[in-house]
């Protein structure tokens, strides 16, 4: 009887190989969130990250590779604190969490915002999968939670996916619009404290029955 031969273990990336991963990906984060998919070039993503072209192209074969690459990573982390809602606890209060974990990712992620915009806007040509597998299911369970609630009359009686979509907008627009925002409130280092009492006393005010 013959046997089966076995693959060789894939090998671990090493530490450079790993290192230069994550400066092609900082390079094409950047560039993507300012200019788009369509305006970004592989050379481009070269010179950004002081890489000659064939060197970047021996760790991603296009910049389409990089843009997926960076979509996936961004889904998980963009979508795990709806997920952290937990069904048994406050739900005012779980909703004002989220909404402060999103208020928090607008501020330190803000070219991974863009870059997820500037995708929607497109049509979500790479991504459509990704939102149809994995956001939907998520998305519809989230809803059904805070749909227990509202019938539960523990918060306001809303539309639950409405809901979510408003947060989504008034959380993201600290991110995506950030230029706008500098030139409106200029010099004024306290804009975001401010913005994150306004939006928790707005939200409250809206959820609570």
């Amino acid at each position: 009887m013959r046997e089966t031969p076995v693959s060789p273990p894939e090998r671990k990336p090493s530490r450079i190989q790993t290192e230069n991963r994550q400066r092609i990906r900082d390079a094409a984060l950047g560039l993507f969130a300012t200019q788009g998919f369509r305006g970004t070039t592989l050379d481009q993503i070269a010179d950004a990250c002081g890489m000659h072209k064939p060197n970047l192209i021996y760790y991603y074969e296009s910049k389409e590779a990089i843009h997926i690459d960076l979509l996936n990573t961004l889904m998980e982390e963009w979508l795990s604190p709806l997920g952290a809602m937990d069904p048994g606890g406050d739900p005012l209060e779980e909703i004002l969490g989220y909404i402060h974990r999103k208020m928090e990712m607008s501020r330190l992620y803000p070219r991974e915002s863009r870059l997820f915009a500037n995708e929607i806007v497109q049509g979500a040509p790479r991504m459509l999968p990704h939102l149809e597998s994995t956001l939907k299911p998520l998305f519809d369970s989230q809803c059904g939670i805070i749909a227990k609630w509202i019938k539960d009359g523990k918060i306001a009686d809303l539309h639950p996916a409405h809901l979510i979509f408003s947060i989504w907008a008034v959380t993201q627009h600290y991110a995506d619009f950030e230029a706008q925002i500098a030139v409106l409130l200029p010099g004024d280092d306290k804009r975001a404290r401010g913005a994150d009492q306004f939006v928790e006393v707005m939200f409250r005010k809206v959820l609570t029955p």
